[in-house]
């Protein structure tokens, strides 16, 4: 996770459907993860383990970047709603008002209102504001597998903008860190890492879908809505657990997940999910290292996954030199796609 010169990134080794094309958008943001769209051409980016929040200015032909904030404990989580840049680190919740005009803004402190939990592990966060004008933020387990210390973990919440009103939408859920409203029902849709250590093969990680709130999704006694833990063990563990929409590989580091709605795509592309897979750390044979496609019915059935963006990593020797992480729709109808290892930005984008 350094600055790699644009010259030096291998982007014609990255693979796409016919009539697509991608180009380096953006670099110079080691660790780069979610990118939020703001206002006057800006674009945020937050990152993990290097503790930056950078701002990205669009001019149409180039890219500059610089860094709004430093030193924060995993500053994954970023958001943009009128005019205000919310910041979720795993200890503070910071808004910059007015920060596309003025760069100098000071930051709101906030985090007293959202009452963050105590422990870091699985605590880094993915936030977005929702149809319904919530922050949606999940909490993690703070564990690998464990029982939960308290029912303050393993759940997606959302919040008013201020911090109040907080109601917890789902549990079970080990490590969301991706999500995206489908266009049609406006239900929100989420990735979720599985457990380690359980072997290569299982279990899986997952993509849900949240038909209703307060629904469980399984985390710590039932994996992939079928898969009882045989280490946090419970009767009937998988009972009235909610059942995930896909299975996206085992240890596949599910991440970004957004619903394709721009017209630049083919039609068949409408209504599609995305999701940036950034990789296996602790598997026999890597997989992930790509971005694939989710395609299903508005009510989650029949769904299929499908590559779209490949050739980060090497099957023969089992190398990669990018690890794509999260995904933005562009106004034009173009995808970003952020690659935390490079700290790059690339555009995808289809010509008809």
């Amino acid at each position: 996770m350094t600055v790699t010169p644009a010259e030096q990134i291998p982007i014609d080794r990255i693979k796409l459907p016919p009539g697509f094309k991608v180009e380096i958008w953006a670099t110079g943001l080691p660790g780069g993860r979610a990118i939020a769209a703001g206002d006057n051409g800006k674009y945020y980016v937050g990152t993990r383990g290097i503790g930056r929040v950078y701002e990205v200015s669009d001019n149409g032909s180039a890219r500059s970047v610089r860094t709004v904030v430093d030193k924060l404990n995993q500053p994954a989580g970023v958001a943009y709603r009128n005019g205000s840049l919310y910041v979720m680190a795993i200890d503070k919740v910071l808004r910059f008002d007015g920060i596309a005009t003025n760069p100098n803004a000071q930051p709101v402190d906030m985090t007293a209102a959202f009452k963050l939990p105590k422990e870091q592990h699985h605590n880094w966060k993915y936030i977005a504001f929702g149809p319904d004008g919530k922050l949606y933020v999940p909490f993690g387990a703070p564990c690998n597998i464990c029982e939960l210390p308290s029912n303050e973990y393993a759940q997606i919440r959302r919040y008013n903008p201020d911090g109040s009103g907080m109601e917890v939408v789902a549990t079970g859920v080990r490590n969301s860190v991706g999500f995206d409203w489908h266009p049609q029902t406006k239900e929100l849709w989420f990735s979720n890492h599985g457990r380690d250590w359980l072997g290569d093969d299982t279990p899986n990680d997952t993509l849900h879908r949240m038909r209703a709130t307060g629904l469980n999704h399984g985390f710590p006694y039932c994996h992939e809505g079928k898969l009882a833990d045989p280490d946090v063990k419970k009767a009937n563990a998988c009972a009235g657990v909610e059942p995930p929409v896909a299975l996206m590989g085992p240890h596949a580091a599910s991440m970004g997940v957004t619903f394709y709605t721009g017209t630049m795509f083919p039609p068949e592309y409408r209504n599609v999910l995305f999701n940036a897979r950034k990789g296996s750390w602790n598997r026999t044979k890597k997989i992930g290292y790509d971005v694939v496609m989710v395609k299903a019915t508005a009510d989650g059935k029949n769904a299929q996954v499908v590559p779209f963006m490949t050739g980060f990593m090497n099957e023969a020797d089992q190398s990669f030199w990018g690890r794509p992480a999260y995904l933005l729709q562009m106004k034009d109808g173009s995808l970003l796609v952020s690659d935390e290892q490079l700290g790059a930005i690339y555009r995808v984008s289809y010509a008809r």
